[in-house]
């Protein structure tokens, strides 16, 4: 069955180097619901590919500031 996904970017504060990004990739792939992401250090945000029937993109954002990287939604 096929399941309806959506795409979000986040803005997330305070990546330094690839270990953050490496942990904020660890604190998505945690996030039950998220099936793809990519993290950019340069442009200091991450995009993931989510299933809202599984998690909202608040939860994910708060999963990215729980890791110790303050992160927003980007509209």
């Amino acid at each position: 069955m096929f399941e309806k996904t959506q795409t979000v970017t986040f803005g997330i504060q305070g990546m330094m180097c690839k270990h953050c990004v490496a942990h904020v990739g660890e604190a998505l792939k945690a996030c039950k619901g998220v099936k793809k992401f990519s993290v950019s250090l340069e442009n200091s945000s991450a995009q993931a590919v989510y299933a809202p029937s599984l998690v909202s993109a608040e939860e994910i954002a708060r999963a990215i500031t729980a890791a110790g990287y303050p992160a927003a939604v980007k509209e």
